[in-house]
């Protein structure tokens, strides 16, 4: 079934890309400026109707009833169902059989490396999962397209997320997984967030706080700052190389220990800011989306967010960065029905679908029209992260980075209150963090 249904996607788009719309099936003879590669690094452009007619064959070849697996988590499911069955609704002429299965996006690499052929033939997953799911042949690569150009219709990042060695290998569904600042606009300008020196002199006239999350994600955001020359990177034996341990991570560790003795910079996790910017003490906080409703009910008419501000360390200045994530759809290399796989996989995640995901589920879009939309840059949240992604950096580090980043993070951000050695401090992190 499975040479079978590989004969068919070859005969149907012979390797090319069809860019027909997030609608598919459309007819219609006029000519899209839609420009697509065929592999040999040439140009070439498909009219609506020839693109029309590859997805026209698949169905004229399809007899059988297609049987398709799909996961998606527990909070997607019936949003998920939505979408199945509009498609189906599109090609009524093709019988189809969707089971749909629950399985987290953080999940997925799991269950498929358990055994990729049992797997589902669509699933969704956490972009950092990638590699894995690649060397166990759990994905396919996205070298065909029947309904828009997945690497031009997304943004940059998203499409950094799903390739790997030069090749995409998965569907950007969401961009919505990082951090940013949020604040309190009544304390700070959004002029003042700009600078991390200035909100912490406002923070001092004020009597209020800026709280930071511990850990080696959020610690990323001051190491890796722009500018700073520095990395921590995963490797092809699956350890990190890092280099926090010079003189410039040495000013960064200082600059956030005064941050942290100055009484500005504390630790703190969504409760408590929460808490305190209710209480009036906390006047901004480090977070992602996935907060974003307790921080608008703490904060009220003086809710607002932004990207990560610039700090002065050594005397001087880097822009902050952030781990930026992603949420993509896979499709299984050994499903028996894979050009119906991939074309369900575009529909789950093209523009119209990323709108109706981000009204039905507020998940931020990585489609670059839908993440453009009034609807979307209204919302105060998603739109920081949308432009904190000019400021960030995919996650791709080995296991052994988060203990000792967590380890160093959780020191420098209470101020060192022991007074160890700085430099010392930074070597045994990385010594940890580069471990076999």
């Amino acid at each position: 079934m499975r040479k079978k249904a590989l004969a068919l996607l070859m005969t149907c788009v012979l390797s090319m890309t069809a860019l027909v719309g997030c609608g598919g099936n459309a007819g219609g003879s006029n000519e899209t400026n839609a420009s697509v590669s065929s592999g040999s690094g040439e140009i070439q452009k498909l009219d609506e109707k020839a693109a029309a007619g590859a997805i026209d064959n698949l169905v004229a070849n399809t007899k059988d009833t297609v049987q398709l697996t799909i996961w998606a988590s527990e909070m997607d499911q019936e949003f998920t169902q939505t979408l199945l069955d509009q498609f189906k609704a599109k090609y009524p002429s093709v019988k189809f059989d969707f089971q749909l299965g629950i399985q987290s996006e953080a999940g997925a690499k799991d269950a498929v490396m358990a055994d990729p052929t049992a797997a589902a033939d669509v699933y969704a997953f956490a972009d950092d999962q990638l590699i894995e799911l690649i060397n166990v042949k759990g994905l396919t690569e996205v070298s065909t397209a029947y309904t828009y150009d997945v690497a031009s219709a997304n943004s940059a990042s998203s499409i950094a997320a799903a390739t790997y060695n030069g090749k995409v290998y998965a569907y950007p569904m969401t961009g919505d997984n990082g951090y940013f600042m949020y604040y309190n606009s009544s304390i700070f300008s959004a002029e003042d967030m700009v600078s991390l020196d200035k909100m912490a002199e406002v923070a001092k006239q004020k009597g209020v706080t800026i709280g930071y999350q511990k850990g080696g994600w959020y610690l990323h955001g001051f190491f890796d700052a722009e500018g700073t020359g520095h990395y921590a990177e995963l490797q092809s034996d699956g350890s990190t190389s890092c280099n926090w341990n010079d003189q410039v991570g040495v000013d960064i560790a200082n600059a956030i220990i005064q941050y942290a003795k100055d009484g500005v910079l504390v630790m703190a996790d969504d409760s408590t800011a929460a808490e305190a910017f209710k209480a009036g003490t906390m006047g901004a906080v480090v977070s992602g989306t996935w907060a974003a409703q307790s921080y608008a009910d703490a904060l009220g008419s003086n809710y607002a967010a932004c990207i990560m501000p610039k700090f002065t360390a050594g005397g001087k200045e880097y822009q902050m960065t952030a781990y930026l994530g992603f949420k993509l759809i896979g499709v299984n290399p050994n499903s028996a029905y894979l050009p119906w796989a991939m074309l369900l996989a575009e529909y789950l995640t093209c523009e119209e679908s990323q709108v109706a995901r981000f009204q039905a589920r507020q998940l931020g879009p990585s489609n670059v029209k839908a993440a453009s939309s009034s609807a979307v840059l209204s919302d105060v949240a998603i739109a920081a992260i949308s432009a904190q992604g000019a400021h960030g950096t995919l996650q791709r580090v080995g296991g052994n980075y988060w203990a000792s980043s967590e380890s160093l993070s959780d020191i420098l951000i209470s101020g060192n209150p022991d007074g160890q050695d700085v430099k010392k401090l930074l070597d045994d992190a990385v010594d940890g963090i580069t471990a076999k």
